[in-house]
């Protein structure tokens, strides 16, 4: 091969190693900015796990509506029954079990509400800092306990997430959606 071919050979390889060194830094400069901006979302999960208090306040408030509207017909019922046979026999009785009953039922709701948006924090909390680990590559265990989150915690609701319902995953292998039903 004559000196011109060598030349016009080692242009040729070093236009093409200028475009891939070009190509490399536009990726480079993506996956950071992708990177940070993931990093950013995580963080502010970490920061405001769950539900918003106006999201507890619909769900709570729709929730028992929902409740009280099936007592109020219930008592409905009760009162037009009573007022179709014109016997009222009973139906001081029947409306005071509705009310205890609807009392027990709105405590079990509330307190099933209230577990729900604990498990939706301590969830927002384990998603952030899985999520988190993954970006940086860091061991969730190690980053749990920097947070005062127990390394057990983590194991359980992980495993608990992964066992049921749908799951949206960050992680070293990439986003991975998936719903268990």
């Amino acid at each position: 091969m004559g000196r011109g071919a060598q030349a016009q050979t080692q242009q040729m390889i070093d236009q093409q190693l200028g475009q891939q060194n070009s190509m490399n830094q536009q990726l480079y400069g993506s996956t950071q900015a992708l990177g940070s901006e993931a990093a950013g979302g995580y963080q502010n999960l970490l920061a405001n796990p769950g539900y918003t208090d106006a999201e507890k306040s619909a769900i709570t408030n729709l929730s028992q509506s929902a409740l009280s509207s099936s007592f109020n017909a219930l008592a409905q019922n009760a009162a037009n029954r009573a007022a179709r046979t014109r016997n009222s026999a009973g139906y001081g009785d029947l409306i005071d079990s509705l009310a205890r009953t609807q009392g027990q039922d709105q405590a079990n709701l509330a307190q099933q509400n209230q577990i729900a948006f604990a498990n939706a924090a301590r969830s927002g909390t384990l998603s952030a800092l899985s999520g988190l680990s993954g970006l940086y590559g860091t061991d969730a265990n190690l980053l749990g306990r920097a947070l005062g989150v127990p390394a057990q915690l983590l194991d359980a609701s992980a495993r608990n997430a992964a066992s049921s319902g749908f799951n949206l995953g960050f992680g070293p292998g990439g986003l991975s959606f998936g719903f268990k039903g």
